[in-house]
């Protein structure tokens, strides 16, 4: 009986460890999720592509892997900053020449709102434009005590998509 009780103080120590991490990072307004997995919402299009083989290793048409593939969604107080890579379909709006289809993000955040659920999970939502043109996003951020993030983005001009990876401290050597 003692030795089940003592395995599993360092466990609750380990987890109060986090949630009170988590709790500061939230509280602070000051963090970063790096993303290990892009969920794009599967259209036949999509499937196509990945039938084409051109996707990363192990990906599937709703789990591309983005290891090796920088990005970063960024909370700095009431800002926000981003480059996510986008998988999925546009409508419209497209900047002359195409370029980089990275949902990029960086200025202030609308209605953001923070919810602490009974799990010690956080919800944050909130509305922001992208850096260059009008595209308007909602996104919900779903924080988890074991420092994981879901990041669901919707826009105007894309099919939704979702984001999955790591929560840390935004430290100022970040470059952004």
């Amino acid at each position: 009986m003692v030795a089940i009780v003592s395995c599993s103080t360092p466990k609750k120590a380990s987890l109060q460890t986090q949630i009170n991490t988590l709790d500061s990072l939230v509280l602070e307004q000051n963090l970063t999720i790096i993303s290990n997995w892009a969920r794009p919402q599967v259209t036949n299009a999509l499937q196509q592509v990945m039938n084409s083989g051109i996707m990363p290793p192990g990906s599937s048409a709703g789990s591309v892997s983005l290891t090796g593939n920088s990005n970063f969604l960024t909370i700095a107080g009431d800002s926000i900053s981003s480059h996510l890579p986008f998988y999925g379909e546009r409508q419209m709006n497209v900047n002359y020449g195409g370029g980089d289809s990275a949902i990029k993000l960086k200025g202030l955040m609308k209605d953001y709102k923070v919810t602490k659920r009974k799990d010690d999970s956080y919800l944050i939502n909130f509305n922001a434009k992208s850096e260059s043109s009008s595209e308007s996003f909602t996104i919900s951020i779903r924080l988890f005590p074991n420092l994981q993030g879901d990041i669901f983005i919707n826009s105007t001009s894309r099919s939704p998509i979702s984001y999955r990876g790591e929560i840390k401290k935004k430290t100022t050597k970040e470059v952004q």
